[in-house]
């Protein structure tokens, strides 16, 4: 995993309770939006055998019969964890199959870091970067298709419409990895500060655009797109050049990891217009 896929300076809280949680979201909405979704959604932790091993995962969906499109949702690098679980529970009320894997099975199991975290701390950083070098190119291709066939063997999931894939931090890669190892099942593709996408090399996430068939989300932190500007302009080249749908944006004023509560930068209007845009792309390219 190439470092340019991790900013520095998070502070994470893996222990963000259901209800901070849904203060957090009643805060910005005006409604308790997480009680709402653990009334309306089943929960399941979950082990899925892949080549490798068998990785630890949590798997969401609507309760009640009926079948609902599949999401596979990549954490960030703290990994699964509770605030991820919200944001699986959150989601699945909107309609989705939603499974979050813990990137890092094949060294320990969820939650892989204990109490707040902050990647400035030398410790926390040596500690979290070393599981980060576990995941590379190959191995998220292998994750990819283990976890996007376990979520098509669930009776949840609707396996007539295409499958979303969303990543957070380092997730954001493993997001475009899965669209280009499962072309013909991923119909939707979201990043949200997502590093190294257009990192250096022939294993770079963006050169896998023209294999794909899905529609694109790629939420940019504006101190992300400072560091490195000409990112978004390759990104917008590629999508143009493969006739891929996509909205490449840029969220003035919200910085790395703005997206997930509990963590330093969560600005919760941004936070709340990504979900916006989230769910109007799976709504799209998911039915």
């Amino acid at each position: 995993m190439c470092d340019d896929e991790i900013h520095p300076g998070l502070i994470q809280d893996p222990t963000l309770s259901r209800r901070k949680f849904g203060l957090l979201a009643a805060a910005m909405t005006g409604v308790a939006t997480v009680a709402h979704a653990d009334d309306a959604v089943e929960e399941k932790d979950v082990e899925i055998k892949t080549p490798d091993g068998v990785a630890d995962a949590a798997l969401f969906y609507p309760k009640g019969k009926g079948k609902w499109p599949a999401v596979l949702m990549w954490p960030d690098i703290w990994s699964l964890r509770p605030v991820f679980r919200q944001m699986g529970r959150r989601l699945a009320a909107a309609g989705y199959v939603v499974l979050v894997p813990n990137l890092f099975y094949r060294t320990k199991k969820a939650p892989v870091m204990e109490g707040a975290m902050n990647f400035a701390d030398p410790k926390d950083r040596d500690t979290i970067m070393a599981l980060a070098k576990t995941v590379t190119p190959t191995t998220a291709v292998v994750d990819a298709k283990a976890f996007v066939a376990f979520l098509d063997t669930q009776p949840q999931t609707n396996k007539a419409e295409p499958i979303g894939t969303q990543g957070y931090c380092m997730g954001g890669p493993l997001a475009f990895r899965t669209a280009g190892a499962i072309p013909e099942r991923v119909g939707a593709v979201a990043s949200f500060h997502g590093g190294g996408l257009t990192a250096d090399g022939a294993d770079s996430p963006y050169l896998l655009i023209p294999k794909t068939k899905a529609a694109y989300l790629v939420a940019i932190a504006d101190n992300d797109d400072q560091r490195d500007p000409a990112s978004k302009d390759k990104l917008k080249a590629a999508f143009a050049e493969a006739k891929r749908p996509a909205t490449v944006e840029v969220y003035a004023g919200a910085n790395h990891g703005w997206t997930v509560p509990g963590s330093q930068a969560y600005n919760e209007a941004s936070a709340e217009k990504a979900w916006s845009e989230l769910l109007a792309l799976y709504k799209k390219a998911l039915a």
